[in-house]
């Protein structure tokens, strides 16, 4: 409204409706009057006219009742509030996957000594026995979840400890009594296709069943065994059907729980391979098609990729059939998550740390469709790229490099190698440094004995100059260095007149112009001084007679020197 006062009136249809705004005025009487005219007709349930005041100050309206009528606005329940309670209550609810992780993650050091998982804890009644004698694991592993959760929620620590001891003596208990009722049976004396299909429709058969599966591997030692049995149970359960379904998912989570131990997974893939290759292996036993059609078309990366085999070449066949697709989402996502870790894949081989880091690139985007969205592949190598343009890695990385050109090469495959537009540019003030660095021109302007002539060092430069371009730098940061590379190359062929000496060379004018113009395109020297040099010299030797002459004389050459010609910027 225009004025500092204005009134409101709103209207309730019915009784238990919300009030709802029907006119706004500046009119007091014209406000009262609708609104008793609302009620008049039987239009409302109820009207109530508003008087709102602006604070000129605030330039907030103040509200005041003028008028009501109708029936009462009805009052709101006052909301329960429930008190906040323990977040896994019985012992059932220690069985879901959430808690699992919880119970992994606590009892991380007993479990790892045990060479067991969550899940075998909750379903081996010799495993909880042991556990109750050990006392003190039990209750630090009590501690751990209680003191966090009672500063979240605010409840009572002691009361919140008590309780999971409880929880933890009842589920102990009923893992005992199943055991002594006999409630898991064993699979060496039958088998689980026969057990399986005996348990359709039982309530707890998930309990026993995942107890009959724990309990085969008692016996095993070592992951590799322990995943070698899991499969031979997968090979004898039913074809199809619940009964399969019952047995796959014992199985698969399980196996899921072994595999995101690094010292399980080393024992499963081979202890040789270091972190690099363990991913790449891992990589290839979730995605196996994808990955073993990458390699055909690449020897070189074949040969950086382990090769799978034993009971990991069994569970990759599962897996690209199509089976235990939660097993192979949660391996890959461990892929991404030591990708984004600090942790590094290769510590003491820099190079082969980006070898392998582009292996991971080009497989990983391969499977990306079935098991990971593009974007989280990206995000993830984003994240290691950072670790790569560190001055500790970049350090360790042009350590070995006998010259400034070999320093200057490796940093402009860093630079290749590394993703996301923070780390490009990171990666370019290192090459940025290095190109335009004294050492740099003194190095390649200074002639040695035994070194690389002018003329060889002058197409270095160039192969330089076409991998920065091959980098996708930033348009700022590939200009600078560019022209970096291409006035150092200039100093050095105007230190030796190479041009001039091709101009002046006693050979015949074709071969000559060969020269000149492969210098002026890029090929043999950097785009630069050095190259508009080559091209003036070429356009002075296209002018002389001799040349048009033996141009006019040999036509099939000067087909073969008519694409450098364009590419200077010359015409015959």
């Amino acid at each position: 409204m225009a004025g500092p006062i204005h009134y409101e009136v709103y209207v309730r249809k019915t009784a238990p409706s919300a009030w709802s705004l029907l006119i706004a005025t500046e009119s007091r009487k014209h406000a009262i009057e609708t609104a008793e005219d609302q009620m008049a007709d039987r239009l409302a349930a109820a009207v109530r006219v508003c008087k709102e005041t602006m604070d000129p100050d605030t330039m907030a309206f103040s509200s005041l009742t003028i008028l009501e009528l109708g029936a009462p606005e009805p009052k709101k329940k006052k909301a329960v509030e429930t008190a906040p309670r323990p977040a896994c209550g019985s012992p059932a609810e220690l069985y879901s996957p959430h808690a699992r992780v919880l119970v992994g993650r606590v009892l991380e050091e007993w479990l790892r000594r045990q060479g067991v998982t969550a899940f075998e804890l909750l379903h081996r009644p010799d495993l909880a026995e042991r556990l109750e004698a050990s006392g003190i694991e039990l209750q630090h592993a009590i501690q751990k979840v209680a003191v966090p959760e009672s500063q979240a929620t605010g409840q009572d620590l002691h009361g919140m400890m008590r309780h999971y001891q409880r929880l933890a003596e009842a589920t102990i208990a009923r893992l005992l009594k199943a055991g002594r009722a006999g409630q898991f049976p064993d699979l060496s004396e039958r088998s689980v296709a026969d057990l399986a299909h005996r348990l359709g429709g039982t309530p707890d058969r998930a309990f026993i069943m995942g107890g009959a599966v724990a309990g085969a591997l008692r016996d095993a030692r070592g992951a590799r065994e322990r995943l070698d049995l899991l499969m031979d149970l997968i090979d004898a359960a039913p074809a199809e059907g619940p009964p399969r379904a019952l047995v796959v998912v014992a199985v698969e989570q399980i196996a899921a729980e072994m595999l995101a131990v690094r010292s399980a997974l080393a024992d499963i893939l081979g202890p040789a391979l270091d972190q690099g290759a363990n991913l790449a292996a891992v990589v290839r036993m979730v995605a196996p098609r994808e990955v073993d059609a990458l390699l055909a078309r690449d020897p070189r990366m074949a040969l950086m990729t382990p090769a799978i085999e034993g009971p990991a070449a069994r569970l990759a066949q599962r897996l690209s059939a199509g089976e235990f697709p939660l097993l192979a989402a949660a391996l890959a996502r461990m892929v991404l998550r030591e990708l984004s870790s600090s942790r590094r894949l290769r510590p003491n081989d820099p190079e082969g740390e980006i070898d392998i880091l582009r292996v991971l690139a080009m497989t990983l985007t391969a499977a990306s469709s079935r098991l990971l969205s593009l974007d989280e592949v990206q995000t993830a190598f984003v994240d290691r790229s950072k670790a790569l343009v560190t001055a500790d890695f970049v350090a360790a990385y042009v350590k070995n490099c006998e010259t400034v050109l070999a320093e200057a090469e490796h940093l402009t495959r860093l630079c290749e190698n590394v993703t996301g537009g923070a780390n490009k540019r990171a990666a370019a003030r290192w090459l940025s440094a290095c190109v335009t660095s004294l050492r740099f021109e003194t190095e390649m302007r200074q002639a040695t004995p035994a070194g690389p002539s002018p003329s060889q060092k002058l197409a270095a430069l160039a192969r330089l100059q076409r991998s920065v371009r091959a980098a996708q730098l930033g348009e700022l940061e590939q200009r600078q260095i560019i022209e970096a590379v291409g006035a150092v190359g200039g100093a050095l062929e105007a230190d030796v007149g190479l041009s001039a000496q091709i101009a002046r060379a006693s050979v015949g004018p074709i071969q000559k112009l060969n020269a000149l113009l492969r210098l002026a395109v890029g090929e043999a020297a950097p785009l630069g001084p050095a190259a508009n040099r080559a091209r003036s010299e070429a356009v002075k030797l296209l002018r002389t007679p001799e040349t048009r002459a033996a141009l006019d004389a040999a036509p099939n050459e000067v087909a073969a020197l008519k694409g450098l010609m364009q590419s200077a910027g010359v015409a015959a």
